[in-house]
């Protein structure tokens, strides 16, 4: 098994494109969090010249909604949510320039067309870790829409994040291909 490539977020559209499926990350950095809502409020302030909530340009979005910390954690469990519910929203804001994305489950083809377009790629972390990835989380603080309650976007400074490239700028996927090579597998 070779070993993590360590990146820095946030992320050129460089270091993206010399991602590709199946490879293991860690990711140190900025990363912002944000679920369905409020993917829905950014994408509003997209269409209406709105103030967004952070510069999109080379972000990593994590599609989480994390539980609250616990004395001496900078965040609670933090596992990741599915996916496909941001899909509506998130070749908007691809093309306003994020370069990542951290979730679970697969997504749509005009997401995954976007990254093509856009120079990004889609992570996918350990469902059911949560505590562990939390431990992963050095900082958090509330950046937006704090009436979302745990789904407000937040800024976390990670280290050593782990993620596996499930999606990455060609369209290779793992999602398709672990299903390509399940349903060649001879079962009897």
């Amino acid at each position: 098994m070779s070993e993590a490539i360590r990146i820095t977020a946030p992320m050129t559209e460089e270091t993206a494109r010399s991602l590709r499926a199946g490879d293991r990350v860690l990711i140190s950095g900025v990363v912002y969090t944000a679920r369905d809502a409020a993917h829905k409020r950014i994408v509003e302030a997209l269409e209406t010249g709105g103030e967004l909530p952070f510069d999109l340009e080379g972000q990593i979005i994590y599609y989480v909604g994390p539980c609250p910390a616990k004395p001496g954690q900078a965040l609670g469990s933090c596992g990741p949510t599915t996916s496909g519910r941001m899909d509506p929203y998130t070749p908007a804001i691809l093309a306003r320039g994020l370069r990542g994305m951290i979730g679970k489950g697969s997504r749509s083809p005009a997401v995954v067309e976007a990254m093509k377009e856009h120079g990004a790629v889609y992570f996918a972390a350990i469902g059911g870790a949560g505590a562990l990835a939390a431990k992963r989380v050095r900082k958090a603080e509330l950046v937006a829409y704090e009436d979302l309650g745990p789904e407000a976007v937040r800024r976390l400074e990670v280290e050593d994040f782990p993620a596996v490239v499930c999606i990455d700028t060609l369209g290779n996927n793992l999602y398709e291909e672990g299903r390509a090579k399940f349903a060649r597998t001879d079962r009897g």
